[in-house]
């Protein structure tokens, strides 16, 4: 089958044109990753999508082409925490020590991704020594090559794709509860929304550091996402009354010394702890944002104990 009628449908002209529709949009991704589509049709359906902007249809379909397509024998999780983020101008990956919290209170956590940005994750795992039995990283060219060329396309184009959404959507271990960070705060209601089509029901998205699911613990922000299937929107209040960018570029925080205590640091704290508490809430371990805000800070304090879980 060629690409040709996709493109046709979403590119024949002002008036005629159309978004795709969800099942549409699973056929047209099937296609890409099979490998039998022209690289030519696949650039030209990416860049007309990123002109005219995703449906959240196109989104969910394209989600279910990757979830089909894909058959990874991953052990099951009980949340799923994408990491991919670009950005060249964020710091110290402060998220992955929300997720090691996460993870010591006994749920089992999932990050996956490819990252560019200037603090490497694999480094920071790998440096940290973080990953554990109930926390685990999975690089994308590891998880699927073919999505991972797709996400690669950035280079060519020198522009992000809807594959970057996608891949956020893409929850590879079916876990009940997810978190997404997004760059734009334009996608926050249409991952909720894809997220409702695909049957999803425990989902948290906000506008996060450099587009990773990490919390400004300085600003109120807002929170989107599922609980039960039920769209939300709600607001986490700020944590810190502190003037300050969620990151600092040239200001270097080693994490293994952070989490271990030999340094201190009052807004990293914050913003790990604030982040841990939206992810336990999606986990539904506490009623309320504020609820999780208390847990999480105790979690923090008693990281180092050798029983912390509440699972």
């Amino acid at each position: 089958m060629s690409m040709a009628p996709f493109i046709r449908i979403v590119a024949q002209g002002k008036g005629r044109a159309r978004s795709l529709t969800q099942d549409e949009a699973t056929e047209a991704m099937t296609l890409i990753l099979s490998g039998k589509a022209e690289p030519e049709a696949i650039g030209a359906l990416l860049m007309v999508l990123r002109l005219r902007g995703e449906t959240d249809a196109e989104i969910a379909g394209f989600t279910a082409a990757l979830r089909t397509s894909v058959c990874n024998d991953l052990p099951p999780v009980d949340l799923d925490w994408p990491c991919y983020s670009a950005g060249r101008t964020r710091g110290a990956p402060l998220f992955l020590l929300a997720a090691k919290l996460v993870s010591q209170a006994g749920y089992r956590v999932m990050l996956h991704g490819s990252n560019r940005s200037r603090h490497n994750l694999r480094d920071a795992l790998s440096q940290t020594g973080i990953l554990s039995e109930t926390l685990s990283y999975h690089p994308l060219d590891t998880l699927s090559p073919v999505a991972q060329s797709l996400l690669d396309l950035r280079d060519t184009f020198g522009l992000r794709s809807c594959i970057n959404t996608v891949l956020r959507m893409w929850n590879p271990a079916a876990a009940s509860a997810t978190v997404q960070g997004v760059f734009h705060p334009s996608y926050r209601g249409l991952q909720a929304r894809a997220a409702k089509a695909l049957g999803q029901t425990n989902l948290s998205v906000i506008k996060g550091g450099g587009g990773e699911f990490e919390r400004n613990p300085a600003k109120d922000i807002a929170v989107f996402g599922l609980r039960d299937g039920a769209h939300i929107e709600e607001r986490a209040s700020s944590l810190i009354d502190e003037t300050r960018r969620l990151h600092e570029p040239d200001q270097a925080i080693d994490l293994a010394g952070f989490w271990s205590g030999d340094l201190s640091d009052e807004f990293a704290e914050a913003t790990v702890i604030g982040t841990a508490a939206l992810a336990l809430w999606t986990l539904d371990a506490a009623l309320s944002i504020s609820a999780a805000d208390r847990l999480a800070e105790r979690l923090w304090q008693l990281r180092h104990a050798p029983e912390r879980k509440i699972a």
